[in-house]
C-alpha cells in the first residue's frame, strides 16, 4: 500500500529555495516537526498551514493536494 500524500510543503519549499531549518525558524518549531510535514508523517494545524502559506508567500490552498481525483 502506497503512502498518502496529503501536503506538497516540500515541494513548494524547494520551489521557493526555502529549508526545512528556514521555515522551522521562522516558526520557532523544532526542525523534526516541519521533517515529518514534509514526509507526510504528519499534518500541521491549520493554523500553522496559514503560517506556513504566509512564510512561503503561497496561496494556503496550494499545500495540500487535491482530493478530487482527475477525471471524476
Amino acid at each position: 500500500m502506497s503512502k498518502i500524500i496529503y501536503n506538497r510543503i516540500k515541494s513548494i519549499l524547494a520551489e521557493k529555495g526555502k529549508t526545512n531549518k528556514d521555515l522551522a525558524d521562522a516558526l520557532k518549531i523544532a526542525p523534526e516537526t516541519v521533517s515529518s510535514w514534509c514526509t507526510n508523517s504528519a499534518q500541521p494545524s491549520i493554523k500553522k498551514l496559514f503560517e506556513i502559506a504566509i512564510f512561503l508567500g503561497v496561496e494556503a490552498g496550494s499545500l495540500l493536494i487535491s482530493s478530487v481525483k482527475k477525471g471524476d
